[in-house]
């Protein structure tokens, strides 16, 4: 949780020059938003995108390193993730210093679109969506690495832990009830079917910013910062989690993308009867990192980017009954 006290600050000139120096490619930059890390989108003269990463100072290398491994066993299985290009040191990670702190820089290729959150959520995108992310989770199944077998404050399996240890910093009273009342369900749907839940690796952060879109279709699934071993259905319970934002008939578009994602990976009951309540868990957990999060760094917008959609979509969200979203899933 302190890593965003410790997020770079290399601003677009020096960007371009390590672009230049280690990967050997001149263009034009511009800064992208981000959590913990910096990315710039580079512009190559040659008119190729690519993503130039510069990583917390904290990040461990052994963790780029398993980000990087899974980017290359994606390649070969599915064509809507990035690719990590090398330095010309032929390296796929280099570290860069400041006057005081090293900082490793990764390369990737561009996936050109709009993100989820900035286009009309179709029932035809929303399909795809589903689609995606089962073809993702096949895709993982059978890959593994120790980095990501992590305590991590993003995780599905902390969100209890982040709840009691964050609500305090809410201040608004009755989010303070909504986020109990979460608690509550958590506890009696989801902590009781928690042995049954499969685990495996997944990319646990396929937001509305993460999800691209071009021509109607979803063009790419970005940014593998957040990979932990996790409950499998936690893949599809944190994109739900965004997709529900905002929505007059929230349990429609999920009804969309869970008929599509099981097209390709099929849940298991405890995975359905769990997958509601889990999205409600990220919601919650989302509200209450960013409160601890925003105290931590008050001027980073991106720790806002989702919260006033958390909180006007969070009290309708709670008032669907989970019966019936059982029915609906089954159906």
């Amino acid at each position: 949780m302190s890593l965003v006290q410790h997020a770079p600050s290399f601003d677009d000139a020096k960007a371009a020059t390590i672009a230049n120096d280690v990967y050997g490619i001149s263009g034009v930059v511009k800064a992208l938003p981000s959590e913990r890390d910096q990315n710039f989108l580079f512009t190559a003269d040659t008119g190729e995108r690519f993503v130039l990463k510069i990583a917390n100072s904290l990040e461990q290398r052994a963790l780029l390193e398993a980000q990087n491994e899974a980017m290359r066993h994606l390649q070969t299985r599915v064509d809507f993730c990035p690719r990590v290009v090398k330095a010309r040191s032929g390296e796929s990670i280099v570290q860069v210093s400041t006057k005081t702190t090293p900082h490793y820089v990764r390369l990737v290729t561009f996936i050109p679109g709009l993100p989820l959150a900035n286009v009309n959520q179709s029932s035809d995108v929303l399909v795809g969506l589903g689609k995606k992310l089962g073809q993702l989770t096949s895709a993982l199944s059978d890959f593994d690495q120790e980095a990501f077998h992590r305590d991590f404050h993003w995780d599905l399996a902390n969100g209890l832990n982040v709840i009691r240890e964050y609500e305090l910093l809410v201040t608004d009273a009755v989010l303070q009830l909504q986020l109990e009342s979460c608690v509550q369900r958590f506890e009696k749907v989801v902590v009781p079917r928690l042995p049954r839940l499969r685990r495996s690796i997944i990319h646990a952060d396929a937001n509305d910013h993460n999800v691209i879109v071009a021509d109607e279709r979803i063009a790419g699934i970005i940014d593998f910062g957040d990979m932990v071993y996790s409950y499998t259905v936690g893949e599809l319970a944190i994109s739900l989690a965004y997709v529900v934002l905002g929505k007059k008939d929230p349990l429609a578009c999920v009804k969309n993308v869970v008929a599509a994602y099981v097209s390709e990976w099929m849940l298991t009951e405890d995975e359905l009867e769990s997958l509601w309540t889990l999205m409600l868990m990220r919601l919650c957990m989302s509200v209450c990192l960013a409160a601890f999060q925003q105290s931590q760094k008050p001027d980073n917008q991106y720790l806002d980017i989702s919260q006033q959609s958390i909180r006007q979509s969070l009290p309708l969200l709670l008032e669907i009954d989970l019966d019936q979203v059982s029915r609906v899933l089954r159906a």
